[in-house]
This record gives C-alpha cells, structure tokens and sequence, in this order.
C-alpha cells in the first residue's frame, strides 16, 4: 500500500466514484466529484506560488472546503497549518510567525481575523467567492503527491492547555499508519454516514477525515455546535457515526428535543479528548441506545492511541473507567520517574510508540529530545494497566494534587461528584493551603432544578472515595466552565486566580 495522501483521494474517487461523498448544508458533491475539486484546487495552489514544503495556514470554521484543503495541500508537497479559530489574536499571529505559512485562507466567518494577520503571509485567500474563482479557474488535474510518504503533511499546534503552544509535525505517513491502525475501531465504512463535530483544525478530527475518505464514507458536515441542531443532522442524514467530547454528549442527552428525534439510524458514539464519568456514559447510553466507543489519544500521536470498544457492554465492570487497549500497532507501557517499568496497577507516566507518532515538534529540538527518547513517546499523563493491558488514565501530570504528602488525582474526585444528580458539570483543581501546601477545591455548575450544598457534595463524596482526595471547598457558579475549542474544560484558567501572587502554580 502506498503511504502518501494523494492515493487516499485517488483511490475514493475510482472505487466510489458514484456514491454521495460530502453534505454540507445544500451542497452535495459525490467521490468524483470531490476528487476533482481536490485537483483543481491543488492546481491553483501551485498556480500561487505554493511549493514544496511551505506551510498554508487555514482559519476557517467545519466545511467541505476545510476537507478539501487537507488534502490538496499536502499533496502538492506543502504542509497545512490548520488555527484554531478561538484562539485570542496573539497566539493566532504566533501561530503564523512560528510556522512561517506564506498563505492563509480564510472562510467569512473569520475574515476580520484573517485581515488582521495578513501582514504576516505573501497573500490571504478568502472563502467562498475568491476560494471558488480559483478552483473554478484551475485544471482538473491529478494529484502530484508529495516527494515521500516521510514528508510533512501538516503542523498542528497543541492546544496550550499544558504550556507554550508546539507545532506537531506529522508526516504523511503518520497519517497513513494511523488510518489503518484504527479502521476496525471507528465503523467507518463505505456508504455510512459520518457527522463531523470536532473542529477540523484538531487531531480529535482530523485523524478520522482520511480513514473515512479512504473506506468511501459520507462525511456530513454542520454549522455552530447547537445540541439540537445535531439532533436534527443525526435524524435528516441517517447518521451512522459521530464523535464528541463528553461535555456536548452531556449537553444533546439533556436537550428538549431528544424525545421527538429518530435517532435510530445512529450505531456508534465515539468520544475523547476529556474523560466521560460513569454517570454520564450511564445515561448517554440510554438516551442514545448506541454502541459507544471511548478514544484516548494525543496530537503527538496523530490522534488514538487505544480505544474502549462496546463500552455500553461494560457499565456495571471496573473495565468502564478503562481507556480501553492499544490499536493494532501501538504500544502502550507504564514507567517510573526514575525510568523503570511500573507493576501492573501501579500508577505511572504513559509512554507510547507506534508508526503514526509525530517526527517532533516544528522548530523545537530541544522539547521534542524531552518527549521522544529511544522511539517511545513520554505522553505526561498519568496511567496504569490492568492485568488484561487495559490502559486506566487517571490524569495529566499536572493536574495531581499533592495534598500533605498525599497525591490525588483530580479525575477521579470529578467522577465522585459528577454521580451527584446535582453536578451538571465540574472541575477540581488544586489551590494554595497553608496547613497542606495544597486543598483538594471544587468547581460546580449545578443541574438546572436541582440543589446541592457544599457540605452535601463533599459527604457525597466521602461515600466511594477516600476523605483526604475529597474536596475541602466547593465553588458554586452559573456560568459553564471554560472550555477549550475541542470542549476540554480549561483547568489552567480556572487554578490561576488562586494562585496569583504565590510565585508558582503547585503547593
């Protein structure tokens, strides 16, 4: 099997020529016709100036346009540099100057943003009208590929959650491998439609595009991310196959429209990017009667790493907090600070290595040599297997709260309070204690029409997990909690006013 991108697109075009390809609002292009948009618009790549290796910035909210961009870049030998689009303008501009993208396209939606960088590349294509009026212009022809499948086939910069924003180079590759190490996972399959919901500036999304243009799915796509709105795709495109963070499945299974929508056409739920508690999976199970399929994985990864199948199978089984197994292809193993291999069950950092791991970060030796060492990949986070290697994620690293010499674990406090009929959703970080260095605090958005008191979610937890990993404090607020683009709750933003003026960020 060839390793570059330009095969994937070829292949779909011959094999399912005929067949339904892309739906996004009114617009509907079949393989063949997608194939040849793919073409022309590569064509007029190169036509302005595009060339090996140079980087094309995209600004633009979920399109076809968007698909056709990951693929008709990369495959003219240029890398794709996709921003994400809620980023504050100064780390847009950092984005921009980091990769040094000579082009930036743009879709309406964020064209404002787009002028403003515009200083910083050669030339700024916006969408729809001069975006159409080149491939209109272009010729349909074949796709050249990239020089080698070791090539770049994008940067995609991590979502700052965890420190500076780093580019993670992948390469084709990396994205060839990765498409087939989870096909058996991810029901993809020729003619079933899938619902884009992740962002497709982010791994999360762009880790399926290729592997469901590759088995000849119907990719759907929709606008803002309105619960009801996604309802009402699920039901009119006979969806077959979607993707969420925890936070959406939790706001669609609550939305008054759930009752009326035929959602039968739905088989498989799959999820990532955040850990789902048992409560919610419990019920997101029932309301949506699916095979659900839980993803962990990482941009360094090129996505999924292991995956939970039938998680719906396992509720009432310790299996449920499981990440699941490592794809075929991947390893996953536990290690020490010092190095050494951890026993099983006994909690370390999780190190990975498998043929769709990232070649490094753009321009960054020096933390690429900190994270890649002897082929394995140190991810951060915090984990354990089981005896049967199902991998248990019990945090990033730098969400442990070292309370008076004791380490907890902030995701397992949130899986205690989220089995409270209360607690919509939640957030535990540690905060500056002078007696323990650090207290274990919460943060609350109630249900609507329930009431919960701070010293009644703290007995709560009490009840399945240990007084000292409890919290001491529980903050009660209206708003949702801050989220990042991929719907990650952004624990950075909630610590930081507590630790302001303290000279450090850890007790």
């Amino acid at each position: 099997m060839q390793h570059t991108l330009d095969w994937v697109i070829r292949h779909a075009g011959k094999i399912y020529r005929n067949d339904e390809a892309i739906v996004d609002g009114d617009i509907r292009y079949t393989f063949g016709q997608f194939e040849e948009r793919v073409n022309r618009l590569a064509q007029a790549l190169l036509t302005a100036g595009v060339g090996y290796r140079d980087r094309v910035a995209v600004l633009m909210n979920n399109s076809h346009r968007y698909l056709e961009l990951h693929f008709a870049v990369p495959c003219v030998g240029a890398i794709i540099v996709p921003v994400n689009t809620r980023l504050a303008p100064a780390e847009m501009q950092y984005i921009i100057e980091d990769s040094g993208a000579k082009l930036l396209i743009v879709d309406e939606i964020n064209s404002r943003a787009g002028t403003a960088l515009g200083s910083l590349v050669t030339r700024v294509i916006k969408a729809p009208e001069e975006y159409e009026s080149l491939v209109g212009a272009a010729a349909n022809i074949a796709l050249p590929g990239p020089r080698s499948e070791n090539d770049a086939a994008g940067l995609y910069y991590t979502g700052g959650t965890t420190g500076p924003s780093k580019g993670v180079v992948i390469t084709h590759r990396n994205h060839m491998a990765h498409a087939d190490m989870v096909a058996s996972g991810m029901a993809y399959a020729a003619g079933k439609p899938t619902l884009y919901v992740f962002p497709l500036f982010h791994l999360g999304a762009i880790c399926g595009i290729y592997d469901a243009t590759w088995r000849g799915c119907k990719q759907v796509f929709v606008g803002p991310m309105d619960p009801g709105l996604l309802l009402e795709t699920i039901e009119k495109e006979r969806i077959h196959h979607t993707a969420m963070v925890p936070t959406l499945i939790n706001f669609m299974i609550n939305h008054p429209d759930l009752a009326r929508r035929d959602l039968s056409s739905l088989k498989y739920m799959a999820h990532g990017a955040a850990p789902i508690a048992p409560d919610l999976c419990r019920r997101a199970v029932a309301a949506l009667k699916c095979k659900f399929v839980q993803a962990y994985g990482m941009s360094e990864a090129c996505g999924i790493v292991t995956l939970l199948h039938d998680e719906q199978d396992l509720l009432d089984t310790e299996k449920v907090r499981s990440a699941g197994r490592a794809t075929a292809g991947a390893e996953v193993k536990i290690c020490r600070t010092d190095g050494s291999l951890a026993d099983t069950r006994e909690i370390g950092e999780i190190l990975l290595r498998s043929p769709a791991v990232m070649v490094g970060y753009w321009n960054k030796p020096k933390e690429t040599a900190e994270v890649l060492q002897d082929d394995w990949y140190r991810s951060g986070d915090m984990g354990y297997l089981d005896e049967e290697q199902y991998l248990y994620v019990v945090d990033r690293n730098k969400d442990m709260i070292i309370s008076g010499g004791e380490n907890v674990y902030s995701v397992e406090v949130e899986a205690a309070l989220a089995t409270h009929p209360a607690v919509f959703e939640c957030a535990v970080v540690g905060i500056p204690d002078a007696k323990w260095g650090e207290a274990v605090h919460a943060v609350v958005v109630k249900t609507p029409g329930q009431e919960a008191s701070e010293a009644e979610l703290i007995a709560h937890c009490r009840r399945s997990i240990a007084g000292y990993k409890c919290p001491k404090s529980v903050h009660f607020q209206v708003e949702a909690l801050p989220k990042s683009a991929l719907g990650k709750i952004l624990k950075r933003d909630i610590r930081a006013p507590y630790w302001v003026g303290q000279g450090r960020n850890v007790g």
